[in-house]
């Protein structure tokens, strides 16, 4: 049977073939993040909190970014006022909770939670 060919790592001008699966060569791997960012139920996002984070959207239907400019979108995400970083303090106070629709949790997260160190 063929081998599958090797395919180019992902870093951007690096010319190094790797395996089918793998994302970037041992030298590029290290500077990625999100190669080595925890699982999604290991940063508390388990269970729990899908069952907190639906309760919440079912009393707060609507994204409050939106909402502000006057626009009516349905939101999808709840997003942590102030990034909780595995502090439960943080994680479960509802207060630091709002309502966003996908987008605005992006665009969020992007400019103003980057580079999270999490303290598990």
């Amino acid at each position: 049977m063929p081998r599958k060919s090797k395919c180019p790592c992902r870093h951007p001008n690096c010319p190094a073939l790797i395996e089918v699966g793998q994302l970037y060569c041992p030298e590029h791997l290290p500077l990625h993040p999100e190669v080595q960012r925890p699982s999604a139920e290991s940063r508390g996002y388990g269970y729990k909190w899908r069952k907190v984070s639906k309760a919440y959207l079912r009393k707060h239907p609507l994204c409050v970014k939106c909402l502000q400019e006057g626009h009516f979108v349905t939101a999808t995400v709840v997003d942590h006022i102030v990034p909780h970083r595995g502090k439960p303090e943080l994680m479960w106070n509802e207060n630091n909770y709002q309502a966003l629709c996908k987008p605005c949790h992006d665009r969020k997260t992007l400019t103003k939670d980057i580079s999270p160190e999490y303290t598990y």
